[in-house]
C-alpha cells in the first residue's frame, strides 16, 4: 500500500489526537511508520485516541503549534521525513463562540509549522490539511476546483481561507530555489466514522443519544453534505505524500479529496440510514426535527476532484451502503460491544485497503 512509501519513515503528525488525526496515526502505524504525534491536548471526552491507547504506540508531545519556539525547536530535533498538519480548530460552532482561539489556531498555527519547516535542512515532504470551507461558497451546483476563490462567510470558513494565502505566500517566499521541503494542501469536507465525539457534529450527537437511549434533534434536515468516510481523504493525503515524494512537479499545489457526487445526500437521509443500523424501527424514535438555526450553515458544498485523479490516480473508494456500515459497526462495536477498538479500527483500514483493491483504486497499487 502506498509502495511501503511511509514503512520505516519519521513522520510528525500534527493534531494526531483528533478524529482525523487518530485515524491518520493508526494507519501509519499499519504502514510500518515511526510516528510523532504533536496536540495541545486531548481534545473529547471520550477520545478515539485514548481508546486506542494511541499514546503507548507512538512518540507522544504535549505541545501547542501557536508556540513557534516549541513548534520550531520539535521539528528540527525530530527531523521528520515527512509531517501531516492537521492541527487545527475544526467546530464551526466554536468559530462564533471563540473566534480569536480559531483564527490563532489556524492561521497562526499553520504559519508556526510553515516558518519551522523552512528552517530544515534534510527532505521532507509536508502535507497540509486545511479545509473544502476555504472555498467562498456561493452553493453553486457544481463542484468547487482548486483555483477557485477562496474566503468564506463564517469565522471558521475565513480563518482556513487565510490559511491557505499564508500557505501560498510562505511557498513562493521561501520554499523555491531546490528548498529540501516540498508541501502540498489538501482540502476536504464533512467525514465522518467511528471515533468521532467533537461537539455539534451530527453523527456525534446522534451516537450520544441513541446510546443513552435518547432521540435526537436536528435543526437542517435538508442540508446536502459530500458524506464521506474519514479514510476517504485519509487515503488521499497518503497519496498525496508519496505522489509528491517521488514528483517534484506537485511541489506548492492544492488537491481537492471528496466522494462521488452520488454521494451528496441530506442531513435527514444519513440519520434515517444510521438509525436502521443502529436497530431502530421507527425514525420518530431516533430523531426530531427543528428549525433552530443558531448560526451560519451553507446548505451546499461539493468539491470537483479531478485533479487529485488525474495528478495522483486518486478517487474515493467507498459506496454509500459500506460508509454506513463502516461507522456504524465501529459505533455499535464501542457502545454495546466489548471489542478491542485499536484491533477493530485496524481491521476497518485493513478491510478498506481490500475494497480499493478490489476496485482496483490506482492509488492503492502502487
Amino acid at each position: 500500500m502506498f509502495g511501503d512509501i511511509y514503512k520505516n519513515k519519521r513522520v510528525l503528525v500534527t493534531g494526531h489526537t483528533g478524529f482525523k488525526g487518530s485515524w491518520l496515526t493508526s494507519w501509519l502505524l499499519k504502514l510500518g511508520a515511526e510516528v510523532i504525534g504533536v496536540s495541545r491536548d486531548v481534545p473529547t471526552q471520550p477520545a478515539m485516541f485514548n481508546e486506542l491507547n494511541l499514546e503507548g504506540r507512538i512518540k507522544n508531545i504535549q505541545a501547542d503549534i501557536c508556540d513557534l519556539e516549541v513548534v520550531r525547536d520539535l521539528v528540527i530535533n525530530e527531523q521528520p521525513d515527512f509531517v501531516f498538519h492537521l492541527a487545527a480548530q475544526a467546530i464551526v460552532s466554536t468559530s462564533y463562540s471563540d473566534p480569536v482561539d480559531t483564527i490563532t489556531t489556524n492561521v497562526i498555527g499553520t504559519m508556526n509549522v510553515l516558518e519551522s519547516l523552512r528552517r530544515v535542512k534534510h527532505p521532507c515532504i509536508a502535507v497540509l490539511i486545511t479545509s473544502d470551507k476555504c472555498y467562498d461558497n456561493v452553493e453553486w451546483l457544481w463542484g468547487y476546483r482548486e483555483t477557485d476563490g477562496l474566503g468564506g462567510k463564517d469565522i471558521y470558513s475565513g480563518s482556513k481561507g487565510a490559511a491557505e494565502l499564508v500557505i501560498k505566500s510562505y511557498f513562493h517566499s521561501f520554499f523555491q530555489k531546490k528548498h529540501p521541503v516540498r508541501l502540498a494542501i489538501g482540502r476536504a469536507g464533512n467525514v465522518i466514522g467511528g471515533g468521532d465525539w467533537a461537539k455539534d457534529r451530527i453523527v456525534v450527537d446522534c451516537m450520544r443519544a441513541w446510546s443513552e437511549k435518547q432521540t435526537v434533534e436536528i435543526r437542517s434536515p435538508q442540508a446536502t453534505r459530500p458524506w464521506q468516510h474519514v479514510l476517504e481523504p485519509l487515503s488521499g493525503y497518503l497519496a498525496l505524500g508519496r505522489a509528491l515524494y517521488k514528483n517534484p512537479d506537485l511541489h506548492g499545489e492544492a488537491f481537492n479529496f471528496g466522494p462521488r457526487a452520488e454521494q451528496n445526500d441530506t442531513v435527514v437521509k444519513l440519520l434515517t440510514d444510521l438509525s436502521k443500523h443502529w436497530g431502530f424501527s421507527n425514525t420518530d424514535q431516533a430523531y426530531k426535527i427543528t428549525d433552530n438555526i443558531p448560526f451560519h450553515e451553507a446548505g451546499l458544498l461539493k468539491l470537483n476532484c479531478d485533479k487529485a485523479l488525474f495528478y495522483l490516480k486518486w478517487e474515493s473508494n467507498l459506496q454509500y451502503d459500506e460508509t454506513i456500515q463502516f461507522v456504524g459497526d465501529w459505533y455499535v462495536s464501542f457502545y454495546h460491544g466489548q471489542a478491542d477498538m485499536y484491533a477493530l479500527t485496524l481491521r476497518q483500514i485493513g478491510d478498506y485497503e481490500s475494497t480499493a483493491f478490489e476496485n482496483k483504486r490506482t492509488w492503492a497499487q502502487c
